[in-house]
Formats: structure tokens, C-alpha cells, sequence
């Protein structure tokens, strides 16, 4: 979702930098990039265990909620990114089951798509809590491709982030990597493809 559908990635770097300074945290922009794709509380259980923090992950993951979810639903409406919704009705259209993994809480997600209007085109949606271990494990796209009954080898996963595209290959999964806004100062280099531009991946869907 965050980073392919809409360009969210920076409203989170905003709350989450926020959390640090309430934290007395000095984390380089470098370390907090590294978190990019994956669960609030797998980010949080690092800082905890490197930094001593006396919060519980849970603490910390509240905390971070309780910024980021207000500050999504004061958003009057959340920007798609250009040629994802005519990509997605595309892939409706030819009834190719699609599904939403995300690495984001189940209310922001729930939030996003109500606001962007896409909610009713994903027939599987994942969030950060039902699967097992957060992004780079592949654990949540292996729990989706269940979902969908599907074999893993049989999707096709779009990501932006470094974590997110080693899920997708530590998935087994083919991985197009979206160069698009937010994503610039990602390692892309282990998807199969690179596209700027969501008419770019439909040669992919064609070819089966």
C-alpha cells in the first residue's frame, strides 16, 4: 500500500520522526530509512532492544498509532499514485485475483482505501497483525498467496521498499519494483523488474 498505491511514506517519516524526539532519540536518516517497508513493531523492537528504550513494544507501536492514525483521517483525501487505479481496474477487468499486503495496522489500511476508493477491487486484503514475522521475512505474502489459493510462484508482488522486496523474493514470488515517489534512496536491485510507471508492468500480466 504505503509507497505503491499512495504516497504515504512521508507522512509516516513525519509521525514517526515526531515519536523519536518525544523519545530523545537521535536516529539517522540512514537507520530510519532501513525500516522502510516494514512493521511499526518490528522497527520498534529494534530501537528498543539497540537504544535500552524502557517502553514495551507495545507502548511504543501505541504511541506511533496514536499520531498516525488522526493524522491520516484529517487528510480531506489521500493522493493515489499516477496510473495505479487504471493498472488496477486493468487487472479487475481480467478477473486476476488481487490482494493488498500490507506492513501497515488494519485502521490505517482500513482508512486508506475508504478514502482512495479502491477498497472494493482487492478480494484478500493482509495486514502487519495477521501474519508472522514483519517484512523482509516473506511471511505475509505466503500467508496472502494462501488466502488467494494460490502457489507463490504464481504471483506477481509490486514493491517499492528494500524489505519488501526481499519478502516478495524470500516468498518465491516474481517482484516488479516501483521507482516512485519516496522510494529513491531504496536498494531495488534484487526484483526481477524496475518499472517508473504502472502501464509498464502490464507486458508482465499479459505474458501470463
Amino acid at each position: 500500500m504505503d509507497g505503491v498505491l499512495v504516497n504515504s511514506e512521508p507522512h509516516y517519516v513525519r509521525m514517526e520522526k515526531k515519536n523519536f524526539r518525544m523519545l530523545g532519540l537521535d536516529i539517522s536518516e540512514e537507520e530510519h530509512r532501513s525500516f522502510q517497508g516494514s512493521a511499526t513493531d518490528h522497527m520498534w523492537r529494534v530501537l528498543k532492544e539497540k537504544y535500552e528504550l524502557k517502553k514495551s513494544v507495545d507502548e511504543l507501536v501505541e504511541m506511533t498509532n496514536k499520531l498516525t492514525y488522526p493524522w491520516f483521517e484529517s487528510l480531506e483525501t489521500i493522493e493515489i499514485m499516477p496510473g495505479v487505479e487504471a493498472f488496477i481496474k486493468f487487472i479487475y477487468s481480467k478477473k486476476i485475483p488481487l490482494a493488498l499486503a500490507s506492513s501497515s495496522y488494519p485502521d490505517v489500511i482500513e482508512l486508506v482505501l475508504a478514502k482512495t476508493g479502491l477498497k472494493k477491487y482487492f478480494s484478500v486484503v493482509v495486514n502487519s497483525t495477521m501474519a508472522g514475522k514483519s517484512k523482509p521475512a516473506p511471511d505475509i505474502f505466503l500467508l496472502t498467496a494462501n488466502l488467494l489459493k494460490v502457489n507463490p510462484e504464481e504471483c506477481l508482488v509490486i514493491e517499492d521498499s528494500t524489505n519488501g522486496i526481499q519478502a516478495a523474493k524470500n516468498a518465491g514470488m516474481y517482484c516488479v519494483a516501483f521507482a516512485g515517489p519516496g522510494s529513491e534512496l531504496q536498494d531495488q536491485s534484487r526484483a526481477d523488474a524496475v518499472i517508473r510507471e504502472f502501464s509498464e508492468v502490464m507486458p508482465y500480466i499479459q505474458r501470463g
